[in-house]
């Protein structure tokens, strides 16, 4: 579909699409430092909940505004498909949003076996009570939900269809457009350094390198989900979930929340550890390789945006 796309697209090139991206990009880091309630201060968290509200309210009215100008942009140019369709609005997929959770729950099957079982957030998804602490804690609104709804709604919906239709690759728009998605968050290293400045520079430096590893990595694997699907739900959906897991554990043995210090004195209840960890493991490798295998039959579907 992407040639077809960009077939019936002229007067955007490939270097003016990719510097709408670096546009949106700066649209959307910059108000959080120049509004001061907003920006990062070495007297306050950024957790602080009036700092997360200007910072929710910030950058909702920075992917409103660029979101309406690839709107714009689409709709002036007469492409073959519909901008609600290229920008994954509609048809909310909710097939492939479904699809997208399964093969994303596959590649963290060993954090979600140690989150419910071994965490015991099992007893409290029975009540709801993740579901309702968003709506009275915060951090978790921001990470779970303000978070990954407008990043998607910037780096996926508002900027990948500039790309496709300026006839940007497929490789150039899955592995290169993500560095940008990266480079949103290389600010944080500066926020950082206001708010930890005892904190060594190597480490932080260190801090932040990583932070953008992960975060390219999740952009490549986001806009190859929002490409194959062309669901915005999908890839929103999936960004929370990741999200609201983190990283996978990858050394380490897990804890079972049953157990004691003193639990763990007896030779017994040590081999028990041992077997939990174990489970662990296995899940985490062997969803990996069912991810593997699953990634692109569970992420088929008739509204894709590219062929791959």
């Amino acid at each position: 579909m992407s040639s077809q796309v960009a077939s019936e697209y002229e007067g955007l090139t490939e270097v003016q699409a990719f510097g709408l991206l670096l546009a949106y990009c700066l649209a959307y880091v910059l108000p959080l430092h120049i509004f001061p309630a907003a920006r990062a201060s070495p007297i306050r968290s950024r957790d602080d909940p009036a700092a997360i509200r200007a910072r929710i309210r910030a950058v909702s009215l920075s992917t409103a505004a660029c979101s309406l100008a690839t709107l714009i942009v689409l709709s002036a140019h007469h492409a073959a498909i519909s901008p609600l369709r290229l920008m994954g609005y509609w048809p909310l997929g909710l097939v492939e949003t479904a699809r997208s959770l399964f093969l994303t729950g596959l590649l963290f099957a060993g954090p979600l076996y140690e989150s419910l079982l071994i965490d015991g957030a099992w007893s409290q998804w029975t009540r709801l009570q993740p579901l309702r602490s968003l709506w009275s804690h915060l951090p978790s609104w921001r990470n779970i939900v303000a978070g990954p709804i407008t990043e998607e709604c910037l780096f996926r919906s508002a900027a990948v269809p500039l790309l496709l239709l300026a006839g940007h690759s497929m490789r150039s728009t899955v592995f290169i457009s993500p560095l940008v998605f990266g480079l949103a968050h290389v600010h944080h290293f500066y926020e950082f350094r206001v708010t930890h400045p005892r904190v060594s520079i190597v480490a932080a430096i260190a801090r932040s390198v990583l932070q953008f590893s992960y975060t390219y990595l999740f952009g490549i694997y986001a806009t190859f989900i929002f490409l194959r699907t062309g669901s915005l739900l999908a890839v929103a959906i999936v960004h929370a979930f990741c999200n609201s897991l983190g990283l996978p554990r990858v050394w380490g043995q897990v804890e079972p929340y049953w157990y004691s210090w003193g639990d763990l004195s007896n030779p017994s209840n040590r081999r028990s550890l041992m077997v939990w960890t174990g489970v662990y493991y296995v899940l985490l490798f062997g969803g990996t390789l069912a991810f593997y295998h699953g990634l692109y039959p569970l992420s088929q579907s008739p509204l894709a945006l590219a062929d791959f």
